[in-house]
């Protein structure tokens, strides 16, 4: 049996009267000496209570040994150890005590008198005994308790050392995704620029307007599928500008939808590789559909394209790699993510995760 090394602190006497005298305690130890004074009984010539009296005033004395030597601040030796010689020698100590009271101190009367002495090695035998089982089993159940509650306090600082390393590859998933959206826009911009198109301008200003709206929900960690889907219609509107005879998009989700909690950037990535591994390649343009439901207590989010395929268009990089790291850091292992040939032509991308 391994207890934690005693505190230095010794507790006051008022202290360890009142951890020793707990109800509780107070209502076994009455039990158990009633339950010892109904076994002696027989082999006394006094009266019942007279033994029971003697019986209760041992096991209060044990019960106070066990919890002061619980407390001692004994460093050579462990508290267990110290708990069981502490029984183990106010038993006869304390049936003593008993008998000198009921002699009134008069050691030779005690000692002279025979039914006394056997009445004390009876008493303080079964003392002994009775006290050291129940001092073994309160200290396993002692130790079984300590244990369940170090179990417990290290699975709570696994877990909070779980939720930090999480935290910290969402951060870095997110610092990986942030600039490649964002360096890419300003691409599209410079191309316009470079071109002379006038749409230029009015393109510049639709993307400064989006970014307005965009960069403080970036890393927001309390993002919302509605706010992600309002991001990804202000994206396709300017996607929009940039190719206006190229491309048509819709965007449809149910309102009762717009509150669950959704990775930042997760969808926008979506649409932005269907606007450039899908729209961009293909000579007459296409549609982007982009759509949220929910099914049988889970929500799929679809982007769907009539681009070029999954078959003609090029690999979409570390995109998707760190989406569906981002999607399981965020949902835990239920989530998914499917890439789906969308007949004629184009390609289904869908993110399924639980709605609870």
């Amino acid at each position: 049996m391994n207890s934690p090394a005693p505190s230095s602190h010794r507790p006051g006497l008022g202290a360890l009267l009142k951890a020793s005298f707990k109800p509780w305690r107070l209502v076994v130890s009455l039990a158990i000496a009633t339950l010892v004074a109904m076994a002696l009984n027989p082999i006394f010539i006094t009266s019942f209570v007279s033994v029971w009296a003697r019986t209760v005033f041992v096991g209060v004395v044990l019960l106070l040994a066990f919890e002061v030597a619980g407390h001692w601040p004994l460093r050579w030796m462990p508290r267990w150890v110290a708990q069981l010689l502490a029984v183990g020698l106010a038993a006869p100590v304390a049936t003593s005590l008993a008998y000198l009271l009921i002699v009134g101190g008069n050691v030779r009367e005690f000692l002279q008198h025979e039914g006394l002495i056997s009445g004390f090695f009876y008493i303080s035998a079964v003392s002994l005994v009775v006290g050291l089982l129940l001092a073994l089993g309160v200290l396993y159940r002692q130790r079984d308790v300590q244990a369940r509650a170090q179990e417990l306090s290290f699975a709570l600082e696994r877990s909070q050392l779980e939720k930090q390393a999480l935290d910290a590859r969402l951060r870095l998933l997110h610092a990986q995704i942030e600039p490649h959206f964002l360096f890419n826009t300003l691409a599209n911009v410079q191309q316009l620029v470079e071109s002379g198109s006038p749409r230029a301008a009015p393109v510049l200003q639709s993307l400064i307007a989006y970014l307005r709206a965009a960069v403080p929900t970036l890393g927001d960690g309390n993002a919302t599928l509605g706010t992600e889907m309002a991001l990804v219609k202000a994206y396709l509107e300017l996607m929009r500008m940039r190719m206006p005879d190229r491309l048509e998009f819709s965007v449809d989700w149910p309102a009762g939808l717009a509150s669950l909690r959704f990775p930042p950037m997760a969808l926008l990535t979506l649409v932005e590789n269907a606007v450039r591994h899908g729209i961009d390649p293909s000579e007459t343009g296409g549609r982007i559909r982009v759509e949220a439901s929910e099914r049988s207590g889970s929500v799929e989010v679809s982007v769907t394209d009539t681009g070029v395929g999954m078959g003609e268009t090029a690999a979409a990089g570390t995109g998707l790699t760190n989406l569906r790291e981002r999607l399981r850091v965020f949902f835990g292992d239920a989530a998914q993510l499917q890439m789906l040939d969308e007949p004629p032509h184009g390609l289904k991308a869908v993110i399924a995760f639980p709605k609870g």
